[in-house]
């Protein structure tokens, strides 16, 4: 399992507050993501990847009927309470979302886009959240809350997924402002498409925070991790807005107060009284 110290710094800042018996589940998932999306790097073969994804459909197979294989899916329903079990079912959808990601599928409609962002959210969200012991209203907020956090960070990494064959605004948007799919991988863009993604921005930080308030106060303290996630997610969000019509740097993706956003959400998460503004 990745280690906080080999996380990325915003993973890391979410591991950091996450109640303690839910980092196995978390760190588990992480891994599991990573290694499933490894089969999307640059200069793999395309048959050596369809085959990576081909065995981890199995292995979330196996898992869901519990009998994982490999030591992150043993690890992960080690970790998540047997009560919980259920919801290992779910982790199929990293195999899901990393598959139409292979095949760089474009997305024609916001519908398409949502869909594939709840598959991954629930692959995500709903097995560390059920270790939350929270009531099912909850985990349900939180997905809708985890679907909006991924399409954010997906506008964050637009033009290397452009570049990498993968389009993470939908057809429909593009055509709209007279974009092609190829503008997005040649940032800086053109006004029309930098005002789309800065509207885009601004709506999807908005559909963030009313999930964000779905969420009972009572649930708050054990779903603290979740929301430093949201935290961050909608602060990176700022900077990449700040950034069009260029795409943002890597610095844009962490900033230098961060860990103290990061203990802030925490602190008011923790007592109840989280908010995005």
């Amino acid at each position: 399992m990745p280690t906080r110290a080999e996380l990325p710094p915003t993973r890391a800042l979410v591991w950091l507050y996450t109640p303690q018996p839910q980092r196995p589940v978390f760190e588990a998932l992480c891994g599991i993501e990573a290694e499933i999306t490894a089969s999307l790097r640059l200069g793999l073969e395309h048959e050596v990847a369809h085959a990576r994804l081909a065995w981890w459909g199995e292995e979330c197979a196996r898992t869901a009927r519990g009998a994982p294989s490999h030591p992150l899916t043993q690890a992960l329903a080690a970790a998540l309470p047997a009560s919980e079990h259920a919801a290992l079912a779910r982790i199929g959808g990293f195999v899901d979302t990393a598959t139409w990601d292979l095949a760089a599928a474009t997305y024609e409609t916001r519908a398409q886009l949502s869909a594939w962002c709840e598959r991954w959210a629930d692959a995500m969200i709903t097995p560390w959240v059920s270790a939350a012991s929270v009531e099912a209203t909850a985990i349900t907020a939180a997905c809708k809350l985890g679907a909006t956090l991924r399409e954010l960070q997906l506008l964050a990494s637009l033009a290397d997924d452009a570049r990498g064959g993968r389009l993470r605004v939908t057809l429909a948007d593009l055509a709209a402002v007279s974009a092609r799919p190829e503008d997005l991988a040649r940032p800086p863009w053109p006004d029309a498409l930098a005002n789309l993604l800065r509207t885009r921005h601004r709506e999807l930080r908005a559909t963030l925070t009313v999930s964000a308030g779905a969420l009972p106060p009572h649930a708050q303290p054990q779903l603290r991790g979740l929301l430093v996630w949201a935290r961050l997610t909608a602060q990176q969000s700022q900077r990449c807005e700040r950034a069009l019509p260029r795409a943002p740097t890597p610095r844009d993706h962490h900033g230098p107060l961060d860990s103290w956003r990061a203990w802030e959400a925490a602190r008011r998460a923790a007592t109840g009284r989280f908010a995005l503004r």
